[in-house]
């Protein structure tokens, strides 16, 4: 029955923001408010068959592991959700996370978890890591501000700052605020979402404005900004369609270089506001040392690079090997790849844009990495990877309950097995976690 309260002891933290707790007589419970080691007083919002949902109301005795974060936002913004756990304690939760996921879906055995998974690897940044972070326009007393969707995901939290986001440039977000409330007191500029992306590496700074296509005051809106903000890069992403499937039609160059620039792993990246490019840089390294460590990559090694992007993985490979093919669905990332390619002066690599299975190169393969969306791979991808003569297979995930489903799929089929599984923890004050997994063929 919901509303009434109960007594709860957390015993661990969920692959989510919730706290897992269990009731006298059994029943699972997911606990918001509440870290691992908790005791408190929660009440009960939904009453499943087989779980329950609460809300803490009340820490009666606080876990050795809470803390008190630096953002008093966290458990309200959707933005940490483990903001009010110590580090060591998010690192152990996300192996543990990992673990537990490959035993309950990946049927794998305690002792070949035990012998397959590493220990987690990360970076020194616990605050501060984030290279990108886009926002909600809203307005508040006729104010335009910016926020974050809030652990309830109807309400926009408004944010003046985010410790996430990189230190290097604490004033970026207010004055691209007192900008846009600048120009909203003449103008109608339609915001549907606010990207700002910085790089300590290359000092680049892009703000990207996302709009409906149609009229937009281009001139006064550059200047407003560049005077505001300073920025390398100014752009206007214009989108269309139905909200929950709006995609993009065009990025407009307002001022600037139109693109934002990052070094990377001995190489330069140039991407455009809709590519994809890890919000972790020093954690985006880490994925491509295990990668070209589990590959091994030889001179005259073919490679085959799926759900490529705009090249994390495909350059550091195209500088060891003999030739990549490399296959993106997404245009902007096919763009941003071949322009990368040209940047970095590397004429090694077949781009082909479309889908990984349609599209699956016909060359064969020495070593293949993936890095698919957080759906995993489709099993036809899974086949035509084991009708390769791939030595070895790199499985960059993003989702443990499908990467889990996955290498269970792999390891039916018989052709390829995992023989080292490694977590990266990218997002330091979330629950969200990457994983490294090395395939080798039998």
């Amino acid at each position: 029955m919901t509303g009434r309260n109960m007594k709860l002891t957390i015993e661990s933290m969920t692959y989510g923001a919730d706290g897992l707790a269990h009731a006298d007589n059994g029943k699972a419970v997911f606990v918001q408010g509440a870290v691992a080691g908790d005791t408190v007083e929660a009440e009960i919002v939904q009453d499943g068959k087989s779980f329950m949902r609460a809300r803490a109301t009340e820490i009666l005795e606080p876990s050795p592991d809470r803390i008190q974060p630096p953002c008093p936002f966290v458990g309200i913004c959707g933005g940490c959700s483990w903001g009010n756990l110590s580090r060591t304690a998010q690192l152990a939760a996300k192996e543990q996370n990992l673990r537990s996921t490959l035993e309950r879906i990946g049927k794998f055995t305690p002792e070949q978890v035990d012998e397959l998974v590493q220990p987690i690897r990360h970076t020194k940044d616990d605050w501060g890591y984030r290279n990108k972070i886009e926002l909600e326009p809203t307005v508040v007393n006729g104010r335009v501000r910016l926020g974050m969707h809030g652990v309830d995901p109807s309400k926009i939290v408004t944010v003046d700052s985010c410790p996430l986001f990189d230190k290097r440039f604490p004033k970026a977000l207010k004055s691209v605020v007192g900008a846009l409330n600048y120009l909203s007191g003449s103008h109608d500029l339609g915001l549907e979402r606010v990207g700002i992306r910085a790089s300590r590496r290359t000092k680049a700074l892009e703000v990207a404005l996302w709009t409906p296509t149609g009229s937009f005051p281009r001139s006064q809106v550059s200047r407003v900004l560049a005077d505001a903000a300073h920025p390398t890069s100014i752009v206007r992403v214009m989108s269309k369609g139905e909200k929950k499937a709006r995609r993009v039609s065009k990025v407009e160059m307002l001022a600037g270089e139109g693109s934002w620039t990052e070094n990377i792993a001995d190489g330069q990246m140039r991407l455009s506001a809709p590519s994809f490019f890890q919000v972790n840089t020093k954690g985006a390294e880490i994925l491509i040392d295990l990668v070209m460590e589990a590959l091994d990559p030889q001179e005259d090694e073919l490679a085959v690079d799926l759900y490529c992007g705009a090249g994390t993985f495909t350059l550091p490979l195209a500088r060891r090997c003999d030739f990549v093919a490399a296959v993106e669905a997404y245009g902007p990332a096919v763009r941003d790849l071949r322009r990368n390619l040209e940047i970095n002066k590397l004429d090694n690599v077949d781009v082909i844009g479309g889908d990984a299975v349609r599209e699956f190169p016909d060359q064969d393969a020495d070593v293949l990495v993936v890095d698919p969306p957080r759906a995993g791979l489709a099993p036809e991808a899974i086949d035509l990877i084991a009708s390769t003569s791939a030595r070895d297979v790199a499985y960059v995930s993003c989702d443990p309950a499908t990467l889990a489903r996955d290498l269970k799929r792999f390891v039916e089929e018989g052709t390829f097995s995992p023989v080292k599984i490694t977590p990266v923890d990218l997002f330091p004050q979330t629950f969200h976690c990457e994983t490294v997994v090395h395939l080798k063929r039998n």
